[in-house]
C-alpha cells in the first residue's frame, strides 16, 4: 500500500494491527527522521526501550539472514507490543520479508527506513504491494509543507508570527524539513521570553536555505532564465520526480497567467489580476510573475501550452526519453521568454 499524508495521520491517531511494516524512503532525510519517530511512538512511548523497542542497521541484517526474523517472532519480556527499526535498508532485504510475514503471527512492527532507496527500488515495489505493509515517500517539501510546518512549530511553543514574518521565513527555508525544523529552532531560542516573531527575527536569524522545486522550474522557465531552469530541472529528476508532474506544473503555472490576462481584458490592473489568483502566490513570488505577465502576450502563452500539451503526450506515447523531451521543451519556452523580455 502506498500512505499518503491523510493515511499517515489517520493510522498515527489509530494504528491498524493490520499493517505490520512501513517503508520510510525519498531524499527529504528530516522528513523521514520524523515518520520513523511518530511510528516508533505509535508502539511505545519511551524511543529506547530495551524491552519494546529494536535497533538494527540494514548491513547487519543482510550479513546474518536469521537475525530479523528471529527478533520479530520474538516476545517482549515485560509484555505489550513491540517495534523493530531497520535503518540504511537496501533492495538485499527484499528477499527476506515476504517469507518472514506470511509464516508468522507476531504483531511486532517493523519499520524500514532509507534514503538510498526510490519509488523503482524492489523494497519499495515489496511495500507498495504487499496488504500488510505501507510505503511512505518522503522527498522534498512543497511550499504549502513548508508553511503548515512552520505555522505548527510556533503554535506548539504558544509563539505568534506575523504573516510577513511567516512569508520571509518560508522563503528562506529549504526543502528539507530537517533543515527547517532546526532553523525554526534557532529563532525560538533567539526569541528568548519573547512570544511574537518579526521580520527583523527572521533576517537577523535564519539564513536563506532555499533549494529546487517545480516552482523554481516554472520561474525559471517563464522568466527566461534558461541555465537555472535547466539546473533546477536536473535537480528534481535526480530527487525522483517524474518529469510529467513537471510538464503539469508548467501548465498550471502558464494557465494561471492566462486566467490574469483574462483579468486584465475585463479592465482590471495586473495587481488586483494576480491577487484574484487561488491559491495566491508566495509574497516573494509576486514581482517575478507580474514581469512575466508583462513579457508573455495572450496568444504566446497558447502556444506554450500547446508545446506543453504535446511534451506531456510525447512523454506518455513515445520512447524517447521524457526527461529529454521535458528538458528541450523548457528550453524552447525559456528561450522564447528571454527573447520577449528583450522586445519590452
Amino acid at each position: 500500500m502506498i500512505y499518503k499524508t491523510a493515511q499517515i495521520e489517520k493510522y498515527l491517531k489509530k494504528p491498524d494491527s493490520a499493517v505490520k511494516a512501513f517503508l520510510v524512503y525519498g531524499s527529504n532525510e528530516g522528513l523521514i527522521a520524523e515518520y520513523v519517530r511518530k511510528l516508533i511512538i505509535s508502539v511505545s512511548e519511551d524511543l529506547y526501550d530495551p524491552f519494546r523497542v529494536v535497533y538494527f542497521n540494514g548491513a547487519d541484517v543482510n550479513a546474518d539472514v536469521g537475525l530479523l526474523s528471529s527478533e520479530y517472532n520474538s516476545q517482549s519480556l515485560m509484555g505489550g507490543r513491540r517495534v523493530i527499526v531497520v535503518r540504511d535498508a537496501d533492495n538485499n532485504l527484499t528477499k527476506q520479508l515476504k517469507p518472514m510475514f506470511e509464516n508468522s503471527n507476531s504483531d511486532t512492527l517493523v519499520v524500514i527506513y532509507s534514503s538510498s532507496l526510490n519509488r523503482k527500488s524492489s523494497l519499495t515495489l515489496w511495500a507498495e504491494g504487499a496488504d500488510y505493509a505501507a510505503s511512505i515517500a518522503c522527498y522534498e517539501d512543497r511550499d504549502e509543507d513548508i508553511f503548515s510546518t512552520a505555522k505548527a512549530m510556533f503554535i506548539e511553543n504558544s509563539i505568534t508570527i506575523g504573516n510577513e514574518a511567516l512569508q520571509l521565513l518560508c522563503a528562506r527555508l529549504s526543502n528539507d524539513r530537517k533543515s527547517n525544523l532546526g532553523e525554526i529552532e534557532k529563532l525560538i531560542t533567539y526569541l528568548g521570553d519573547r512570544r511574537n516573531v518579526s521580520v527583523d527575527d527572521v533576517k537577523a536569524v535564519v539564513s536563506d536555505q532555499s533549494s529546487s522545486n517545480t516552482d523554481d522550474v516554472c520561474f525559471y522557465t517563464a522568466g527566461g532564465s534558461s541555465e537555472k531552469s535547466q539546473k533546477a530541472l536536473q535537480r528534481l529528476l535526480n530527487e525522483g520526480e517524474e518529469p510529467i508532474t513537471v510538464v503539469r506544473a508548467l501548465s498550471n503555472h502558464f494557465n494561471r497567467l492566462i486566467i490574469c490576462h483574462s483579468y486584465m481584458e475585463k479592465g482590471e490592473t495586473a495587481d488586483k489580476a494576480v491577487d484574484k489568483l487561488v491559491p495566491k502566490l508566495m509574497y516573494y513570488r509576486v514581482s517575478s510573475f507580474k514581469r512575466q505577465l508583462a513579457i508573455w502576450p495572450k496568444e504566446r502563452l497558447f502556444s506554450v501550452m500547446e508545446l506543453l500539451y504535446k511534451c506531456e503526450r510525447d512523454c506518455k506515447t513515445t520512447n524517447y526519453p521524457a526527461a529529454e523531451m521535458l528538458s528541450y521543451c523548457l528550453m524552447q519556452i525559456s528561450s522564447a521568454a528571454a527573447k520577449l523580455a528583450k522586445n519590452m
